[in-house]
């Protein structure tokens, strides 16, 4: 007995199975993008410590980045969601707080640890951008009479927000991807989703691809709004002076050139002058 190739994988099952995904779709960037904003604000604060050596807090974030980037996602959405409720629990033995751990809804948890871990590279990233300012820029700025708000306002932040967007545009993306390992703290997502239809008829596979033609449409529209803000925000090129080509040109092509750029200029010179 023969089997098509059908009874591996089936086109039409997979069509059919997308519309069902889409429907969780709002879940997954609704979990997406409260991690990425935890993630900006605590990445941000990280980043600055850093960039300003703070002692005592400079210590601390350099252990917090060795703990939560030395340890897998999925661990730490565990720690999350069993470690949380046990915390508040303790609090409630201890100080008779009267929380109920049982009202908390469990997404709290899946973008709690998804934003935490991803602030740790944002961070990096952040920090990365601050240093690729240029000093002598902000010397300038100081020896104008700038105040630092000032400096910051106009220097500072255009420079680093231009240098850092492709990674933070890389820690959104990831995110998004990320999310489908929210299953595990019971959030019904587009993955968790998919092995659900499965479960019914065992056909994992058209599931799996149709998955990932979401995440990947998902992610290119997302690269696609990056790229127009990077465009906005741009910083111009400084325009290159008149006469560099005319330094740099060498031989005879280049002294002919020059020579005739030159009887140019002073036979419009003397036009000028006999007016």
């Amino acid at each position: 007995m023969f089997l098509s190739f059908s009874d591996y994988f089936s086109f039409e099952l997979m069509w059919k199975r997308i519309p069902k995904l889409v429907e969780k779709i709002p879940i997954t960037l609704e979990l997406a993008g409260l991690a990425f904003l935890i993630s900006l604000i605590l990445g941000l604060l990280i980043a600055v410590v850093r960039f300003k050596q703070i002692k005592g807090l400079n210590q601390l974030a350099k252990v917090f980045l060795s703990i939560i980037r030395g340890t897998p996602m999925l661990i730490q959405l565990y720690v999350a969601y069993y470690g949380i409720p046990a915390i508040l629990k303790f609090f409630n033995s201890l100080f008779d707080a009267g929380i109920n751990t049982n009202i908390v809804p469990k997404i709290v948890y899946a973008f709690l640890a998804l934003g935490i871990y991803q602030s740790a590279f944002t961070s990096e990233t952040i920090r990365a951008a601050l240093l690729s300012v240029d000093k002598g820029e902000i010397e300038a700025a100081h020896a104008m009479g700038m105040t630092y708000p000032q400096i910051l306002r106009r220097i500072i932040i255009p420079e680093a927000l231009e240098n850092a967007l492709p990674g933070i545009a890389n820690s959104l993306i990831g995110l998004v991807k990320g999310t489908s390992l929210a299953s595990t703290c019971g959030i019904i997502e587009i993955t968790y989703q998919n092995s659900l239809l499965a479960g019914r008829d065992y056909r994992y596979l058209e599931g799996y691809v149709a998955l990932a033609i979401i995440y990947w449409i998902i992610t290119i529209i997302l690269e696609q709004i990056f790229k127009i803000i990077e465009r906005k925000i741009r910083i111009p090129d400084q325009p290159k002076p008149i006469d560099e080509d005319e330094n740099n040109d060498k031989g005879f092509k280049a002294f002919f050139k020059n020579l005739f750029k030159k009887n140019k200029k002073e036979s419009s010179i003397n036009v000028d002058t006999q007016y």
